[in-house]
This record gives C-alpha cells, sequence and structure tokens, in this order.
C-alpha cells in the first residue's frame, strides 16, 4: 500500500516545547507594566519634593552665608548708613533722645540769685521759642554729623562689633548694641549719641557735655514672626549647605528613575524654578504686610530700606535660580526631537548657514575641527555661563541678560565656524 502524501505530519512536540520556552522567556525578560508605573511614580515625587525644598534651601542658604557671617552680613549693612530714609531716621531719633535730656534753663545756670526771678518770668514766655530754637539747633548738628563719613564707620563698626545682628537677636545670645525686646529687633545708637554730645560741645553748646549717657533704639526689624523664627533660625543655618545638596540629588534622583528622562528634565528644571518664584512672590508680598502693621513710631521709609537690605542676596538667590531652571528647561526642549525643537534648530541653523554662505566661508581644516568637537564645545559655553553666574557677586537683572547674549553669540559663533552644510542648531545636544 502506497503512504498517503497528503496527509499532514505530525506535529514536532519538541519544536513546539522549544518555541514556548523561547516565548515565555521573552516575556519574562520584558519589564512588567508596574515597573514603569513605579518608576514614573517615584520619579515625579521625586521631583515635586525637590522643587517644595527649593524655597527653604534658598532660605538657609541665605540665613547661613549671610546672616549667620559677621563680614557678609556687614557687607549688606553697610550701605545703609548712606540711605537717605535711614539718614533721617536716625537724626529724628538721636534728636528726640538729647532733647529729652537737656534742660534749656540749666543753659543760663551761671546767672546770679537776685536775676533769677526775672530770668525764670522770661523763660515762661520764652520757653516754645526757645525750645524750638534749641531743637532745630540740635536737629542740624545730628543731620550734619549722619552726613558725614564717621557715621558710616560708626554704623559700620556698631554691626561689626555686634557680630551680627540678626544671629545675636534670633539665637537670644549676648547683648551689646544688638538685643531683641519681644518681637523687636533694634540698635543701641549710643555711640552716635555720644558723638553727637561732643559736636554740640564744639559749637558752643557746652551744657551738652553734662548729659549723661543717653541710650536709644533704632529698630532694624519688627515683627510677629521673630520670635517664631527664633525657633527655626538655628536649623536652618545647620541646613545651610545640606538642604540644597539634598534638594539638586533629588531633582537628579527624579530625572534619572524616569522612563522619558529628557522631559524629566524639563520638568524639574521647571518645577526647582517655580518653587524659587513661589519664594521671590512671598517675599515680595511680605515686605508690604510687613510695613504696613509697623507701628507709628517707626519711620516706614528706613525699615523698608533695612528689609530690602536684608533680603536683598535672597532675592539675587531667587532670580539665580530661576535663571537656571529656565535656561536648563529650555536647553533640554531644544535638544530634544519635537516637533517645534526640530523646527527652532532649523531655523537657528539655516539662518546662520544662509549668512555663512553669503559670506562665502569656508571653514577648511578649523570648521572639520569645530563639526566635530561641536556637542562638547556647546556645552562647554552653556557650563561657562551658568558657573560665571553662580560665582558672580550679586548678579543684577542686567548683568544676567548680558551673560545670556554673550553664551549665544558664542553659541552663533560656533555654528558660524562648522562647515557641515545640514541645518544644526548650537545647542547642547
Amino acid at each position: 500500500m502506497e503512504p498517503d502524501h497528503d496527509r499532514p505530519k505530525p506535529p514536532d512536540e519538541g519544536a513546539e516545547l522549544a518555541a514556548l520556552r523561547a516565548r515565555v522567556a521573552e516575556l519574562e525578560a520584558r519589564p512588567s507594566a508596574r515597573r514603569p508605573r513605579a518608576r514614573s511614580f517615584l520619579a515625579v515625587l521625586l521631583v515635586l519634593v525637590a522643587a517644595v525644598l527649593t524655597p527653604l534651601s534658598i532660605v538657609s542658604t541665605w540665613a547661613k552665608n549671610q546672616i549667620g557671617d559677621t563680614d557678609n552680613y556687614v557687607a549688606m549693612m553697610a550701605p545703609l548708613a548712606s540711605d537717605p530714609d535711614v539718614r533721617a531716621a536716625v537724626t529724628d531719633r538721636v534728636t528726640g533722645a538729647v532733647m529729652r535730656h537737656l534742660d534749656v534753663k540749666a543753659l543760663l545756670s551761671d546767672v546770679s540769685p537776685a536775676d533769677r526771678p526775672v530770668l525764670d518770668k522770661a523763660l515762661s514766655k520764652l520757653n516754645g521759642p526757645l525750645t524750638t530754637g534749641m531743637s532745630d539747633f540740635v536737629h542740624g548738628t545730628v543731620e550734619g554729623f549722619v552726613a558725614g563719613d564717621a557715621f558710616a564707620r560708626i554704623w559700620t563698626d556698631l554691626n561689626r562689633t555686634a557680630q551680627s545682628a540678626t544671629v545675636k537677636a534670633l539665637s537670644g545670645s549676648g547683648g551689646g548694641a544688638v538685643k531683641l525686646t519681644g518681637d523687636t529687633v533694634t540698635i543701641d545708637l549710643a555711640p552716635v549719641v555720644d558723638r553727637v554730645k561732643q559736636r554740640l560741645v564744639d559749637r558752643g553748646l557746652g551744657i551738652a557735655a553734662k548729659l549723661p549717657e543717653i541710650h536709644t533704639d533704632f529698630t532694624v526689624l519688627t515683627s510677629d514672626s521673630v520670635g517664631k523664627a527664633k525657633k527655626w533660625f538655628r536649623a536652618l543655618q545647620l541646613l545651610g549647605f545640606w538642604l540644597p545638596l539634598v534638594t539638586l540629588v533629588l531633582a537628579a534622583g527624579g530625572v534619572l528613575l524616569a522612563v522619558r528622562r529628557r522631559r524629566a528634565l524639563v520638568t524639574a528644571a521647571l518645577a526647582v524654578a517655580a518653587g524659587a518664584a513661589v519664594l521671590g512672590l512671598a517675599v515680595w508680598l511680605g515686605r508690604a504686610f510687613y510695613l504696613d502693621s509697623l507701628p507709628s513710631e517707626v519711620s516706614q521709609p528706613a525699615a523698608g530700606s533695612v528689609f530690602d537690605a536684608l533680603v536683598g542676596r535672597m532675592r539675587a538667590l531667587v532670580r539665580l535660580v530661576v535663571t537656571l531652571g529656565v535656561v536648563v528647561a529650555l536647553a533640554a526642549w531644544l535638544t530634544g526631537e519635537g516637533r517645534a525643537a526640530t523646527r527652532v534648530r532649523a531655523m537657528w541653523s539655516g539662518g546662520i548657514g544662509a549668512v555663512r554662505d553669503a559670506a562665502g566661508f569656508t571653514g577648511g581644516p578649523v570648521g572639520r575641527w569645530v563639526h566635530r568637537a561641536r556637542r562638547p564645545l556647546n556645552w562647554t559655553v552653556v557650563v561657562v555661563a551658568a558657573v560665571v553666574l553662580v560665582v558672580w557677586d550679586r548678579p543684577t537683572d542686567l548683568v544676567t541678560v548680558w551673560i545670556a547674549l554673550c553664551a549665544l553669540f558664542v553659541l552663533a559663533v560656533v555654528e558660524f565656524l562648522d562647515d557641515d552644510s545640514s541645518p544644526r542648531m548650537a545647542a547642547p545636544g
């Protein structure tokens, strides 16, 4: 009997088993759906925590390096000696203190007893004009002294001798010229009063030499939150170095854990910048609320100048973090494969390439080397610009703009020297 060639052959069970095993191994090798979800959740969580810690990092850095450091604090407060509002407030404060201890009748104490009744009768009628004239004389003397270099030296020495005014106040340690009374930080202007007394004597007001030692306080800061800040200030000082580092590590960890790292980098950079911007907004609003809550005897213009001096470095740090966050986010977005980013890169490279072609420039060996090293060159420009912005002492908005413009110019030069004909953007790739 002939075999039936049309009948199907029985399946090879060994081959099927091998194929099944290979399929199972392939499925086991694939990452589970839960794993990317867990990674994404953890990445988002780390980025959010970094954004929340950003304002605290800035405040802790400010508390440690500006308020807690004597030299930095003196450099921060010294310009107030030439501030018109502070000078006016100090002048009024010292004049009032001197006039409270100045006995007008004692000016004529050498008059003979026989003439005292006539003198007392005259003084009773001239007491108002005489007191006003004396007050104007003292005020002019104080004003002249405060406008001079001697007051600037006393002001600087006062803050330096007291080490850090706010550190002493918030830590509750030490005494001296700076103290915390309730919720008010004050500076004792006794050294200024002593110099003013000598000036009054030199100008012919000999009775000023008999004035006792006069202590009068100049309010540096007053707020219901000063007492509360006292509890947290030491912690902020201790965290001054570690908290910014932890914030940076958390943000970097969130980016590295993310499935789409470029998108995570953009999100993390913008989140950190947003956290810093929230702090800047809080400082701006806090200034307005603080000035509105001041007692009537405190000069609002002078208090505003002191407040601006105290938080000036904090504002600079806010601008720095916001700027770096936006720059990093923009660089990460531009180096991505998105349609808009690709279009922007094409416009950048095409525009500079058109200028190069119109100039008839050929890069030659230099152009070929630039083309090979374009990516490290561009990253070097970005890193150098960021480092300059970070190490610049108190960078203003104008300084930030100029650093950005210089970086863009150098990136444009790199793109111009690149002799590759395909459109490319001179940005970190």
